[in-house]
């Protein structure tokens, strides 16, 4: 028997979702929407329908490819709810033009067609266009016009003839709940029975999390759109539902984007201030009153904003000088302080869900994994970028929702380097040793809300002592922002001296009680069941064999574990599955916290490590005392300190684990005794460059959910003699089969070039993969990426990657790149 799903919303993401779960046998499904079905009245009531699909997540790209497919199966009187009419972007400056060589790039590596277009072609595809202000532009022929509205409503008779219910005109007053699971939805007219709850509420996500004791991070913020009057030059052209002929056009220099309708044309901006939007205060629109011109989501237009977007219209199209605004109105969107969806299980309350914060471009793929969540218990869709669960504490207060969400809002179409830091707000977490930081003149960039150095001014003077051989080549414009040669000096240091790197930020987690050690087995790859003082590296796998995590385990105590994880997501799968366990048998409860603001930590690394700790330390640092992957209580300097033989760069250390009150003391007590070492405190730019030598992974960017562990070179933390966790079946099934891709380790040929990840590699002239992680590889004087690769792709084959629309030669390599025999590390 399937369970009972109440899904509140019944916009394009709720309809799909009714949709694909009933296309997949689930059908006691009831739709709650608070307004009349047949025009809701929230966002996907106004949406003006453009679907660009190329976007620099992989995971979102994937979404808006699905949503074409179904939009253009979804038809009815032989018009389907999607007209692919082309998206054209043009480029007005030469900042904007290389970003079109770049997204071109992402298109390639994820698989979509596109290509970059000369001034005259522009102009052939969109007549109204100034030449003479034109650059070039990128053209994706798949991308187009979706009718949302229309679509709702052939899903919602798709869906109910499958037996959906869908109820409209009946607001949710209310989240029940028993036991820490939902239990049913509350309505003016009664209580819904549900065993699911999934969210589609879109910007009234909110306080439907509210009722829930669910923080959903987003902001409702009011976007422009305008109507023309009829522009001359597209005489005759009726307004069919969804009719167009021109490409959608994104003139993203001024925040601008076009479509047609008819002989008007529809302008959408995001060149004004943002306007966040209280629900309190949104225009209150019975059910019978609500139309096309009069819904809550629809507020009144604000004139003086839209003027300057009006002028720099009239300069790309000058066709609408002979036009004016017919009309124009506010519409609400939701807007997350990453700028991505929130989907997935919430860990508070078992069997509530979200979808929301997702726009009509990627409605039917999020519609698409939230149901195979539901049905499968796996989205066959990555989706860390997109979990309710990726957000830290601190980033689901209301002010820090707010200031990101409207920041999101304003760089939008901005071109944006991968490393582009927040301005504000900042200094939210800092570590203990961040005063020292300071005095070095550390630069910071930030992270889950942390400020983490990426390099030490105080360290430029080694630049004059470093070898020739170290020295790297200078840097394009591009790969060269937020980078410094100085980290060159900081990995130099490293692999001949000793250096001190804040590995703070981890994730540390403290997993005790008496069903800890059978929670950690049946969770992860490794075999845990070692002796106090083993430290363990294995994967969490999904169901279906795919790497959801790696993390360390060091076992403290009987019952006691710390466990090195990726972020909030791991937090919340091991809470999630602790108290399940606890409630199946209470004899084996488990607590899960949370530890990392409570602690700190110092790697200490370097081939000189043991020469320092020496002088502040009675403890045994031996080999023969403290083995790699070996943890020990220790004291150094009198601080109490947790010493964990292992090393991220591939050198001769220690992970060392102090509580927060402890840890500047800890730092200058190593600082100082190193000082005749030449110790120095190395920034995340080196530590990234030494990590990609050794060939470590980094999850999320290496590795997701997609990846098996073999095909991803992570086969070896699977124990064979521990075949007992979550996972283990479906991974035996993928080891009988031959893997068709493989993740490579690639050098670059000329020996200069750096590329930043996610550009295309081309196998024989075609893109076959995608760099994953890349930096210049200090030690061994080249450049290096990481990309997937066909798996029939071997070591010394040649490829090429493209950045910025030029071709590089590279070779796969073998792996490690340094110190493959791992002597530096077990000396």
């Amino acid at each position: 028997m399937t369970p009972r799903v109440v899904i509140i919303g019944a916009g394009i993401v709720g309809a799909n979702l009714a949709d694909e779960l009933a296309s997949r046998g689930w059908t006691n499904i009831t739709v709650l929407e608070q307004g009349p079905l047949h025009l809701a009245g929230g966002s996907t009531s106004h949406a003006p329908g453009l679907v660009f699909q190329t976007n620099p997540s992989k995971t979102m790209t994937e979404f808006a490819g699905y949503t074409v497919e179904k939009l253009l199966s979804l038809s009815a009187d032989g018009l389907s709810c999607f007209n692919q009419v082309g998206g054209l972007e043009v480029a007005t400056t030469e900042a904007r033009l290389e970003d079109l060589k770049r997204k071109l790039g992402y298109a390639a590596s994820w698989g979509v067609e596109g290509r970059l277009i000369d001034p005259d072609e522009c102009e052939k595809h969109y007549p109204l266009l100034a030449r003479d202000k034109v650059l070039g532009g990128l053209l994706v022929a798949t991308d187009g016009l979706a009718s949302a509205a229309r679509a709702v409503q052939l899903l919602i008779s798709r869906a109910g003839e499958a037996g959906v219910k869908f109820i409209g005109s009946t607001p949710v007053t209310g989240i029940d709940q028993a036991g820490g699971k939902v239990t049913g939805v509350r309505t003016p007219d009664g209580v819904v029975p549900a065993d699911i709850v999934v969210s589609c509420a879109g910007f009234w996500g909110p306080r439907i999390g509210e009722m829930a004791g669910v923080a959903v991070p987003l902001l409702p913020l009011a976007h422009q759109y305008v109507k023309t009057t009829a522009v001359p030059e597209l005489a005759g052209r009726n307004e069919l539902p969804n009719g167009a002929r021109l490409p959608i056009l994104r003139h993203q220099d001024r925040d601008l984007y076009y479509r047609e309708h008819g002989e008007r044309i529809g302008i959408g901006s995001y060149a004004h201030r943002p306007m966040p939007v209280d629900l309190d205060e949104l225009p209150q629109v019975g059910p019978e009153q609500m139309s096309e011109h009069r819904m809550p989501s629809r507020l009144d237009f604000t004139l003086e904003d839209f003027l300057p977007s009006w002028q720099d219209s009239q300069e790309l199209l000058p066709a609408l000088r002979g036009a004016e605004i017919a009309d124009g109105f506010n519409g609400i969107f939701s807007f997350t302080p990453d700028g991505g969806p929130l989907v997935g299980a919430t860990p508070g309350l078992d069997g509530f869900y979200l979808a929301e914060a997702v726009w009509v471009t990627h409605s039917a793929g999020v519609a698409k994994a939230v149901a195979e969540l539901l049905v499968e218990g796996q989205a066959r869709t990555d989706l860390h970028e997109c979990d309710i669960n990726r957000f830290e504490e601190v980033q689901t207060g209301a002010d820090y929702v707010s200031e990101t969400s409207q920041q999101n809002f304003v760089e939008i179409y901005d071109v944006l380097h991968p490393l582009q830091p927040k301005e504000s707000p900042r200094n939210l977490r800092v570590s203990p040793f961040h005063p020292r930081q300071q005095e070095l003149g550390a630069f910071f960039l930030e992270a889950g809300g942390w400020e983490r150095p990426h390099w030490y001014e105080a360290n430029s003077g080694l630049l004059a002592e470093l070898p020739e051989q170290w020295r790297a080549p200078e840097r394009d414009s591009w790969a060269g922002m937020f980078h410094s040669p100085i980290s060159a000096a900081e990995a130099w240091k490293t692999r001949t001296a000793v250096a001190l790197y804040d590995m703070t930020p981890l994730k540390r987690l403290m997993v005790s009680g008496p069903g800890a050690l059978a929670l950690l087995q049946r969770l992860s790859t490794g075999n845990i069941a070692k002796k106090p003082g083993a430290v363990t590296y294995c994967l969490l796998l999904a169901a279906d064999g795919g790497v959801r995590s790696d993390v360390t385990v060091a076992r403290l105590g009987e019952e006691e574990f710390q466990v090195g994880a990726n972020g909030n997501i791991d937090l919340a799968y091991l809470q999630i599955e602790a108290r399940k366990q606890s409630a199946a048998d209470p004899a084996q409860w488990v607590h899960v916290q949370d530890i990392t603001g409570a602690t700190c930590c110092i790697g200490l690394w370097g081939p000189l490590a043991r020469e320092v700790v020496a002088k502040v330390s009675r403890d045994d640092f031996s080999n023969e005392s403290l083995r790699y992957f070996r943890a020990q209580q220790v004291h150094i300097g009198g601080i109490p300190v947790t010493a964990m033989r292992l090393s991220y760069v591939g050198e001769l250390g220690w992970e060392l684990y102090t509580s927060a009150e402890h840890g500047l003391k800890l730092w200058d007590t190593l600082f100082e005794a190193g000082a005749e070492h030449g110790i120095i405190a190395a920034g995340r730019g080196a530590f990234n460059s030494l990590r990609l030598e050794k060939g470590y992974r980094l999850w999320g960017t290496d590795v997701t959910t997609e990846h098996a562990p073999d095909e991803a070179g992570l086969g070896f933390a699977i124990r064979r003699d521990h075949q007992d966790f979550i996972g283990a079946g479906a991974l035996a099934v993928r080891r009988t089969q031959a893997p068709v891709r493989r993740l490579r380790c690639l050098t670059i040929d000329d020996g200069t070039s750096v590329v930043l990840g996610k550009e295309p590699v081309y196998v024989g002239g075609e893109a076959a993969g995608y760099v994953t992680s890349a930096a210049y590889g200090y030690s061994i004087g080249a450049p290096i990426a990481y990309a997937w690769l066909p798996a029939g792709v071997q070591e010394g084959d040649s490829v090429a990657i493209e950045y910025f629309g030029r071709r590089i030669a590279a070779t796969v390599a073998a792996e490690p790149l340094f110190d493959p025999q791992m002597e530096r590390l077990r000396g």
